[in-house]
């Protein structure tokens, strides 16, 4: 999987909408912004965990991924007329087997959110999601944020493994 400046650029500019709709139409309240933060972190980790993987999340990240670059680069390069190169982490972090357990039991609750949530999390949780998998292949700021995020995991799923025990 390969991130181009425009899907980045397209994940970047979710935060900022987000972010100023936080400022300004939810009056600063971290309630509010608290879904849209957990989704990204979400969308970061389901990005980690499709590496290489064959399976359902893998295929929606994928598509997510796809989407997200042609839609960013067609902005960047049609719309504003710069370039979009290849702007992907030279090496990723892959999850262990515990890690993948955690990210099963994350999106159980975000399927249980996206059921069962307010409304207006809606798409905070979706575009969340999208933005955090977005950037976290890549090699800027955000996307090495998900190096200690996917070492967080991988050591929550130790008890799952049996390491420590």
């Amino acid at each position: 999987m390969a991130i181009n400046l425009g899907g980045v650029a397209l994940g970047v500019g979710i935060d900022l909408l987000f972010l100023m709709r936080w400022w300004m139409k939810e009056k600063r309240r971290w309630g509010a912004i608290v879904p849209y933060v957990l989704a990204k972190l979400y969308g970061m980790l389901a990005a980690l965990a499709a590496l290489g993987a064959f399976s359902l999340l893998g295929g929606v990240t994928w598509l997510a991924l796809w989407a997200g670059n042609v839609i960013g680069y067609g902005a960047l390069v049609y719309g504003i007329g710069g370039n979009a190169p290849d702007v992907t982490r030279a090496h990723q972090l892959v999850l262990t087997d515990g890690g993948y357990v955690i990210v099963f039991l994350l999106t159980v609750v975000l399927i249980a959110l996206l059921k069962w949530g307010p409304q207006q999390s809606k798409s905070k949780i979706l575009l969340g999601a999208l933005a955090g998998i977005l950037v976290a292949l890549s090699g800027n700021v955000a996307g090495v944020a998900a190096i200690p995020l996917g070492s967080g995991v991988n050591l929550a799923g130790t008890g799952f493994t049996g390491v420590f025990g």
